[in-house]
């Protein structure tokens, strides 16, 4: 599971028939003290997130495990919205 940050929405005239009625998002890659990770990806959002929303997402095989479907061109899906990070302190 990964950390990123909802930064846009992607309008698809045309998609997949597998992946009508999902939203896609565009997601930013975080580290886990929120600083940016690579570059934007885009996930399909089960979890209902939106624009600036810090989320959880899955990529790879498993991406489409959450969707209600069985196969999908899927490389992420956003699972989770986070509602707090708290980091230790480092001792």
């Amino acid at each position: 599971m990964f950390l990123g940050k909802v930064i846009g929405t992607v309008w698809a005239t045309r998609k997949d028939e597998n992946l009508r009625r999902l939203k896609l998002q565009f997601v930013q890659p975080l580290t886990a003290s929120r600083e940016k990770a690579g570059s934007p990806i885009v996930a399909v959002d089960v979890a209902g997130a939106g624009p600036g929303e810090t989320v959880l997402y899955i990529t790879a095989r498993e991406a489409v495990i959450p969707l209600p479907v069985e196969t999908a061109p899927v490389d992420a899906t956003i699972v989770g919205i986070v509602d707090r990070i708290d980091l230790a302190e480092n001792e």
